[in-house]
């Protein structure tokens, strides 16, 4: 076989990473790329590292363990309809794992007056919450209080 079709074939043949990681949120798991060169964690996860470049990570788990660091309440232009609709507050934020990897995140429960007094104590912990959008899982936040 030449190398150019099994360059292809390998390329073809690689693990879905987004089924992956969709179907561990739905299972109640937060899935992770650990780099193996530098050890950097990619969340979302991507098959190379993009902290030294290296082509190769491999699985690892998040523990939900993190840190809700700064937040933003949302307006009506970049309002979560389907979250409006369930009556459900929320605000939007920077949150860190434990493991590293910081991401932008719904955080639930967060209403007006809450936001103020949250923001007083900023930086506090948080939890994963898998939340059911109906056709998917998806990772949203809540107060670890």
């Amino acid at each position: 076989m030449s190398t150019e079709r099994m360059k292809a074939e390998e390329f073809w043949n690689r693990e879905h990473i987004v089924e992956k990681f969709w179907k561990g949120l739905a299972d109640g798991v937060i899935y992770a790329r650990k780099c193996k060169e530098c050890g950097a964690i990619e969340f979302p996860p991507h098959i190379a590292c993009n902290t030294c470049g290296y082509h190769e990570t491999e699985w690892t788990t998040l523990s939900g363990k993190a840190t809700l660091k700064s937040f933003v309440r949302t307006g009506i232009l970049n309002a979560r309809l389907e979250l409006e609709d369930r009556g459900l507050k929320y605000v939007c934020g920077e949150v860190q794992f434990e493991e590293g990897p910081a991401i932008n995140a719904v955080i639930l429960g967060i209403s007006k007056k809450k936001a103020k007094e949250v923001r007083e104590k900023l930086p506090v912990a948080v939890r994963p919450v898998f939340f059911d959008m109906g056709r998917y899982t998806t990772l949203f936040f809540e107060l670890d209080e």
